[in-house]
């Protein structure tokens, strides 16, 4: 373990770590791996010995938050945890992964395999590693939001011995399901979200048909360079599983004509908009490992784009055009240039078989750990039947389920959910 810097911001004191961790924890004297995370105190608690919580962050493949201010879960976090943002390996500052620095590797097939690396069971391996290296023998707790909170499960079931408690926010895994079972089930609830953002504006309906229609019949260049098409533009719908998804939809949409020479034309202002708010660049493990997220001993086979199929809706203009959720393409490996340049991994990923089981339903049912969720009654990412069919398999596990907030509730309503989930994890079973 190295410490880089310590520093405070109002309110916190903050120490950066960097850790270096196998590339294949079965095979420690092989390949290594610099893994970063960043520590989080309140500064009237700077010289406490305090209890530890680890988080991870959502995804896969995006690194932990980049604390600007003392303020939403940290904030509650903060005053009785030490806190510790983890960069998953391959994001942020842990030696990421993008086509630059895969492209120091030899064939296509070399760089699948060495992305199958970087799933939740080798993340709760760096994780378990740290903890040792950073306070010992003490245990933490884990906080896992989205993806993250796959990897407190996982945690649960391979390393359960390093947990103090662990608290999962919009996170259940589907314990037992496939990619092709979690998006039978997630089709329809995007399905819903599209018909709540054309009821709460209604002439928007009008407005999409027009953008589609246009992007069919011209070529619009975004200024990346990269052609905007009706089925990108469509994964816009991404947005209407988060809290204020609809209204920034919506925004972009009432605005994104202008007048021109010879009529209405897209403008530039809206192409910017468009892909500030919806890009791949800066998390392509995101991309390329979105379904293996599901994967255990089967391969994922686009398992997406197989079950669109079961739903034609998605396909038609009539009575709406309706967006798309959080699905996952082989076309996005042609349409988005830094992802042409991953197309061939992305095809191995798809064909791999041999992914290792993520859970031990055993251990998971036998479990012990205080354990706490949050599970949102309309969840676009993480479907709730599936999600209250998991929590069943895991013992010592108590669920709030709420209509309350989205699959974001963590990220726009931090405080208020960390304080309940906290009193929660304190009156578990230990």
């Amino acid at each position: 373990m190295t410490q880089l810097a310590r520093r405070r911001i109002p309110g916190l004191e903050i120490a950066d770590h960097q850790f270096t961790v196998p590339l294949d924890h079965g095979q420690p004297g092989g390949e290594t791996l610099s893994v970063f995370a960043r520590e989080l105190v309140a500064i009237e608690n700077a010289g406490k010995d305090l209890p530890w919580l680890i988080f991870f962050q959502g995804g896969p493949g995006y690194p932990g938050p980049r604390v600007l201010e003392r303020n939403g879960w940290i904030k509650r976090a903060v005053q009785e945890y030490r806190v510790l943002l983890l960069d998953d390996r391959g994001t942020g500052r842990s030696e990421p992964v993008c086509a630059q620095t895969l492209a120091r590797r030899g064939s296509a097939k070399e760089r699948g395999r060495y992305l199958t690396h970087f799933r939740s069971d080798a993340i709760v391996r760096d994780a378990e590693l740290i903890r040792r290296e950073l306070i010992g023998d003490r245990r933490w707790t884990a906080l896992g939001q989205s993806y993250g909170g796959f990897c407190t499960t996982r945690y649960l079931s391979a390393a359960p011995e390093g947990l103090e408690g662990a608290i999962l926010t919009g996170g259940i895994p589907p314990i037992g399901r496939t990619a092709q079972d979690v998006y039978q089930a997630t089709y329809p609830v995007v399905k819903r979200k599209n018909a709540l953002y054309y009821e709460r504006y209604p002439e928007d309906v009008e407005r999409v048909r027009s953008i589609v229609r246009t992007l069919d019949a011209q070529e619009i260049r975004l200024p990346s360079g990269d052609r905007l098409t009706r089925r990108r533009f469509l994964q816009l719908g991404l947005l209407l599983g988060f809290h204020d998804g609809f209204e920034n939809v919506h925004y972009l949409v009432e605005s994104a004509f202008v007048p021109g020479r010879r009529g209405p034309e897209l403008g530039f202002g809206f192409l910017c908009d468009f892909e500030a708010i919806l890009t791949y660049r800066q998390a392509p493990i995101f991309s390329l490992l979105q379904e293996a997220c599901y994967a255990e001993g089967v391969a994922t086979r686009w398992a997406a784009e197989r079950v669109r199929r079961e739903f034609p809706e998605f396909d038609r203009d009539e009575p709406t055009v309706l967006f798309t959720g959080e699905m996952m393409y082989r076309w996005l490996f042609d349409d988005i240039v830094h992802l042409r340049e991953l197309k061939e991994e992305a095809e191995f990923l798809a064909a791999y078989e041999n992914w290792p089981q993520l859970h031990d339903p055993v251990r998971l049912a036998a479990n012990k750990v205080p354990a706490v969720a949050v599970t949102y009654a309309d969840d676009m990412f993480v479907e709730v039947g599936l999600a209250e069919e998991a929590a069943k398999k895991i013992g010592n596990l108590g669920v709030w389920l709420t209509n309350e907030f989205e699959h974001n509730g963590l990220r726009s309503h931090g405080e208020k959910i960390l304080d309940r989930l906290l009193t929660m994890l304190r009156e578990r079973p230990r």
